[in-house]
């Protein structure tokens, strides 16, 4: 049983936070909206910090997940920050999206702190914390890995150790420019046979055992066919983690125009009031007949 401080009690982090007490840790939590974390409490144990400091002094373990680099700055790095409080030989694993470049600054910073520091974004979406069946991406040394492993898997079904610090937001990157390839096909695709009006169960059938399978077919072909796109990811957090790959693509010299399409593509449907609508919301600007 490990003492955790545990930051960011969203559709992610808020089901995160639930495996861990359920595996037995001691959680203290921390969320910008107070009374999210109160209630968080209220159903599933544990203490409510005040502060960033206040959750990380005496933790074992200090786990984020927040929004953006911003949030990560100042729930970390602040002046209420955990930093400031986090004893030596702690482990700090960040479950945010955020730039490469933030995930290298975290492990300086924590390296001179004698900090244990993993940036581990994760994919699977909200289904898949809730599941506790998240695959997650790691940038840090072997020692954090292996440190923060057996406290990652009480969400985890996979982890994957790609390399030194910030190697993992860059897979992450990696995973969301093949996301939104994928949803983009998808869109066409399911605009097409209902054009040529198809069946689209039948297709679905007849194409969903072959090599056009995805995960993001199996789970949206019918809801986008509906016209529900009320299931997790947001299109406005999607426009953020290409925003970083984009980011990132200019500063290493790597060319993906597709992604930089597809980004915009996701404006018009921020223009079509689609921001908290998940990303298979990219169908939407396709007109249907």
């Amino acid at each position: 049983m490990k003492q955790i401080a545990f930051i960011g009690l969203g559709v992610m982090g808020g089901p995160m936070a639930r495996h861990l007490t359920a595996a037995g840790h001691q959680l203290t939590v921390y969320n910008r909206t107070l009374s999210k974390a109160e209630h968080w409490a209220a159903q599933h144990g544990g203490k409510v910090a005040q502060s960033p400091a206040e959750a990380a002094k005496g933790a074992d373990f200090v786990i984020s997940c927040v929004g953006n680099d911003d949030d990560v700055t100042n729930v970390i790095l602040g002046n209420e920050g955990a930093f400031s409080s986090m004893q030596k030989q702690a482990v700090y694993i960040d479950h945010s999206t955020i730039s490469a470049r933030l995930a290298r600054q975290l492990a300086v910073e924590a390296k001179s702190k004698d900090i244990f520091c993993i940036d581990a974004p994760v994919s699977g979406g909200q289904a898949g914390a809730e599941a506790g069946k998240l695959s997650i991406m790691c940038g840090g040394n072997v020692d954090a890995l292996n440190l923060a492993t057996p406290i990652m898997n009480a969400y985890a079904s996979r982890i994957v150790h790609v390399g030194k610090a910030g190697a993992g937001q860059t897979a992450k990157m990696v995973n969301q420019i093949c996301i939104a390839g994928t949803l983009q096909g998808l869109s066409e695709g399911l605009r097409f046979a209902q054009k040529s009006d198809l069946d689209l169960d039948k297709v679905f059938d007849a194409i969903s055992g072959g090599a056009a399978q995805s995960w993001q077919m199996d789970n949206r072909w019918k809801s986008m066919a509906r016209d529900e796109f009320d299931f997790g990811f947001a299109v406005d957090w999607m426009r953020k983690d290409l925003g970083l790959a984009l980011d990132e693509a200019r500063a290493n010299g790597a060319t993906i125009p597709l992604a930089a399409m597809v980004d915009q593509f996701y404006a018009e449907v921020q223009a079509m009031g689609g921001n908290r609508q998940d990303t298979s919301a990219l169908v939407r600007r396709i007109l249907k007949k």
